[in-house]
Parts: C-alpha cells; sequence; structure tokens
C-alpha cells in the first residue's frame, strides 16, 4: 500500500517540469524542442503546442513548462514558452503585444490605438486582391517619398479620371481668349509651356 502511494507521489511530482531550450525543429507539421529540465535530464524532440493560428519559434534560453501525461517523463509536451529578455514589460491591464525577438511589435493599447513598430524593417503586404482602409477622420502619411506603381483615382465612387488622365487633360488643355486687340474674334490659347 505505501508502494502504491509513493509510486503515485512520484507520478504526481514528475507530471509538470520546468526548463529551458536548447535547441529546436520548426520543419515538420509539429514543431518540436529540446528541453534541459535539469544538470542531468535533458528531454529531445518534444512537441510544442501552441494556440491555433499563432505561431513562434522561442529562442534558445527561453523558458518552458511541460506537461508529461501521467508523470511518464518519456511522454511529454510544452505547453508554454517565454523568452526573459525580450519579452516587453510596463503593459497595462487590458494590454497586448505581438513581438519578436529583436523588438518588431504590434502593439494594442489602452488608449492609444494600434502601434505597429517594424524597427526600421520593410512592412510587406502580400497577395491581396483589395486593401480597404476605413478612417473616420483622415489618413496621414508621413514619408519623404510616396511611391505608386499604379494609377491614382481622387474621390473614387464619383471621378472617373485617374490622376495621369487627369495630368492629360490638364496638359492638353486651352482657353478661349476673347475680344483679342479690340476685335470681335475669339482665339484658342497654346497649351501650357510647363507640362505637369
Amino acid at each position: 500500500m505505501i508502494e502504491s502511494i509513493q509510486r503515485l507521489y512520484q507520478r504526481i511530482q514528475h507530471a509538470i517540469g520546468r526548463g529551458r531550450i536548447t535547441t529546436g525543429n520548426d520543419a515538420g507539421s509539429v514543431q518540436l524542442q529540446q528541453v534541459q529540465l535539469g544538470p542531468d535530464e535533458i528531454k529531445d524532440n518534444i512537441p510544442r503546442l501552441a494556440e491555433f493560428g499563432m505561431t513562434s519559434m522561442p529562442p534558445v534560453g527561453s523558458d518552458a513548462v511541460l506537461v508529461f501525461i501521467g508523470g511518464d517523463r518519456s511522454n511529454g509536451a510544452i505547453i508554454a514558452t517565454g523568452h526573459q529578455a525580450s519579452r516587453p514589460t510596463g503593459l497595462k491591464v487590458g494590454e497586448t503585444m505581438l513581438y519578436s525577438q529583436d523588438g518588431k511589435s504590434i502593439y494594442m493599447t489602452a488608449s492609444g490605438g494600434i502601434v505597429v513598430d517594424a524597427k526600421g524593417q520593410v512592412v510587406t503586404v502580400n497577395n491581396a486582391t483589395t486593401v480597404t482602409i476605413n478612417a473616420a477622420t483622415k489618413i496621414r502619411m508621413v514619408t519623404p517619398l510616396l511611391e505608386v506603381t499604379g494609377d491614382i483615382i481622387d474621390n473614387a465612387g464619383t471621378n472617373t479620371n485617374t490622376v495621369a488622365q487627369m495630368r492629360a487633360i490638364y496638359d492638353g488643355h486651352t482657353h478661349p481668349v476673347v475680344n483679342v486687340a479690340g476685335g470681335s474674334s475669339t482665339i484658342t490659347s497654346n497649351v501650357p509651356g510647363q507640362k505637369q
């Protein structure tokens, strides 16, 4: 009886572990990690579970929490990871941040909206058929150069001409010049000398 209780106690003790990630492999359908649980206990090819729709590759040295099914140390899974050195601090209650080890982040603040910090790196949106921004007041771009590879239409929905078409209309337009030299004839001015 005492031996059975002792075995049960050991299984309970072995059901949860905490360690540090030493290496990992993200090539398969399940991410596998190697975790050092103590000076003499290293577990290899431990599957790491993550929430659906979110994925990451924890840096070496990240903390890891493991559960072992039935206390069996050969049958474990990583259920949580954290990297102390790169974790942003100072969030207020209710705030959320998606972040990377090098400091890039999407910060959903309690009072300041959503802040995207690219840390001087490129931000790319791929394979979108349409990108719609619904802004109640305005969209402001603070940049030394705005490049667009295609046409631009302002007042979309009421204006059918692109900026390029309006430029062509402007560059080719003339004005009637009436009552030239006191006469009653009308002539047409030349097109603008300076093209847009």
